[in-house]
């Protein structure tokens, strides 16, 4: 008789999965507050019965973050499994189904079904099928269980990296990488600048603007300056993103078109996130403040583009860069054993292409890079990210937890090609 395989035990104990899913969905961790406490409690409770390490790590007492290590056979590498457990908030009277979890037929319904404690559910239980059939992996494993990742805070995996408490050869993120039934596995995000420009006038009343200056205007003014001039400037991207760019476009060109698609990565997207000024309809604004979202294609030195900003600002009379942040996008080559491995996996699993694309944002991939550490995104999911009724399916959960199962294997393979 075979004997009991991780792939098998996933499938033959399905029911098991969606319970630990639905158990995670019935605590409230939305951010703000954000606080983890008492589902970190339920983690360090189911998994505390197998053979590993666990270790809670807290700077914020009320937003622990959980580590689980497991020895592999090659101590020399380790893969890590990254999942953050708070989720953005929601109003449960706009909601049909339990926001804190329901079962109804094969799909399961709350706040996080799919981002992310779907994908979380699928790591503890891949964890589970590997050691409950005595598998032992071929590296290390680290599984990393953060808080506050959707209000971006210091207290989730800032604080693990800051503190020293993550090392490894390659890590995967749980985020949902799939739109519309095409699945990905991201390798890229993009650099960001976020601006808070504030314009100056003369206030006079509104039945004589000649005798005042508009700050409203002069603001406005500036922002399509700065549209037209870097909004429509091709960017000089690095050769090596080439082909990212082009399974991007072919991953998003059928919900956005492929031309708008190309042009997302081609140019910096500008967006005018919020803007203010003035006092009353019959004055004219002394004041005006805006918030500016720029975004550029990884490999891309975003401090050259930034500069270009503040020289196009000096030029514009009565405004001010008050505030800047900025970062540099990061990406993984194709060709990379982490990137081949996650997306052959995930092929094998679900007999369909798997994109290798870019995300349009940037998150805690970023700061893996930054740090170091090789990472990509991965996890299979529905279009309800952060949606009213947010669910994901059986069968995504258990393809979820089977491709975790498997890729410790499949990178230490290809890692060692």
């Amino acid at each position: 008789m075979p004997s009991l395989t991780p792939e098998t035990y996933v499938r033959d104990h399905r029911d098991e999965l969606v319970d630990i899913a639905l158990e995670l969905l019935a605590i409230d961790t939305s951010n703000p507050p954000g606080d983890t406490r008492e589902i970190v409690d339920v983690l360090e409770t189911s998994l505390s019965s197998l053979p590993l390490d666990l270790e809670r790590v807290a700077v914020d007492p009320a937003k622990p973050n959980l580590l689980v290590r497991v020895p592999g056979v090659d101590s020399t590498r380790t893969l890590l499994f990254n999942g953050h457990l708070d989720t953005v908030p929601y109003n449960a009277d706009e909601w049909m189904h339990d926001p804190l979890g329901e079962r109804v037929g094969d799909r399961i319904y709350g706040r996080g079904a799919t981002d992310m404690k779907g994908a979380v559910a699928a790591m503890a239980f891949a964890l589970r099928a590997l050691l409950e059939t005595d598998t032992e992996p071929p590296i290390d494993l680290v599984f990393a269980f953060v808080s506050d990742e959707e209000v971006g805070g210091d207290a989730g995996l800032p604080a693990l990296l800051e503190g020293g408490f993550l090392e490894a050869d390659a890590c995967v993120i749980g985020e949902p990488t799939c739109e519309k039934g095409r699945h990905s596995v991201t390798v890229a995000d993009r650099g960001s600048i976020w601006l808070t420009l504030e314009a100056t006038g003369r206030a006079a009343h509104g039945s004589r603007p000649p005798l005042g200056v508009n700050a409203v205007d002069r603001l406005y003014g500036a922002i399509t300056t700065l549209r037209e001039r870097f909004g429509t400037s091709e960017l000089d991207i690095d050769d090596t993103m080439e082909p990212i760019i082009e399974e991007s476009v072919a991953y998003y060109g059928p919900t956005m078109g492929p031309e708008t698609a190309r042009d997302l990565f081609a140019y910096p997207s500008i967006n005018l996130g919020t803007i203010e000024g003035g006092d009353a309809i019959n004055s004219v604004p002394q004041s005006a403040r805006a918030d500016i979202d720029v975004r550029l294609i990884a490999g891309v030195h975003t401090p050259d583009v930034l500069a270009a900003i503040r020289a196009c600002v000096a030029e514009c009379n009565g405004i001010a860069i008050t505030d800047v942040s900025w970062s540099v996008g990061t990406a993984e080559p194709l060709e990379s054993p982490l990137v081949e491995a996650v997306a052959s996996t995930a092929e094998t699993v679900t007999g369909d292409r798997v994109y290798r694309r870019s995300a349009t944002g940037g998150g805690d991939a970023k700061r893996l890079r930054n740090a170091g550490i090789p990472t990509v995104e991965f996890a299979l999911g529905t279009d309800t990210v952060h949606a009213v009724d947010e669910y994901t399916a059986l069968e995504t959960l258990v393809g979820n937890a089977l491709v975790y199962a498997r890729l410790p294997a499949t990178w230490a393979e290809a890692d060692d090609e």
